[in-house]
C-alpha cells in the first residue's frame, strides 16, 4: 500500500479520531480551502484502501491499515506523537543529569560530553524526521 503524508494523512488521523464524517466537516475541521482539496484527499485514502463510505456517504478510517499507517508513532489519548520522542526526552534528562555530575568529576567530562551529543543529535534527528512525516503539511 502507498505511504501517505502531509494533509493526506491528517485527513486519515481526522476520520480515525473523529469516526463516521462528511466532506464538509473534514473541510472545515481541517480548515481546506475548499471541499474539492477535501476529496481529493479522502478519494486517495479510498483509493488506497485506507477509507471507504457508509450507505450514507460519510467517510470512515479502515482501522485494518491503522498499524501501517501509524509506524513509528504512537497515540497518548487523541495526540498521535513519534515514538522517538519518549528516547529523546529520556536521553536529554539522562544527559543533563550526567553532566550535572561530571562537575564533581572532570575526569569524565570530554567523555561525557561527545557520547551525549552524539546520543542526543541522533535521536533528536530521527524524531524529527518521523514528525516531519506527519506535519509536513505545515
Amino acid at each position: 500500500m502507498p505511504e501517505i503524508r502531509g494533509n493526506t494523512l491528517r485527513v486519515y488521523l481526522y476520520i480515525l479520531q473523529h469516526g463516521p464524517c462528511e466532506l464538509k466537516e473534514v473541510q472545515n475541521a481541517l480548515e481546506f480551502s475548499t471541499a474539492s482539496l477535501a476529496s481529493y484527499h479522502l478519494r486517495r485514502l479510498m483509493d488506497a484502501g485506507y477509507a471507504s463510505q457508509d450507505e450514507f456517504g460519510r467517510y470512515l478510517a479502515s482501522k485494518d491499515n491503522t498499524m501501517q499507517i501509524l509506524e513509528g508513532y504512537v497515540r497518548v489519548g487523541v495526540v498521535v506523537v513519534p515514538q522517538l520522542l519518549f528516547f529523546s526526552v529520556l536521553f536529554t534528562a539522562l544527559v543533563g543529569f550526567f553532566a550535572y555530575m561530571a562537575l564533581a568529576s572532570t575526569s569524565y567530562l570530554p567523555f561525557l560530553v561527545t557520547t551525549s551529543l552524539a546520543l542526543v543529535a541522533v535521536v533528536w534527528y530521527e524524531t524529527f524526521r518521523v514528525w516531519r512525516r506527519l506535519s509536513s503539511w505545515r
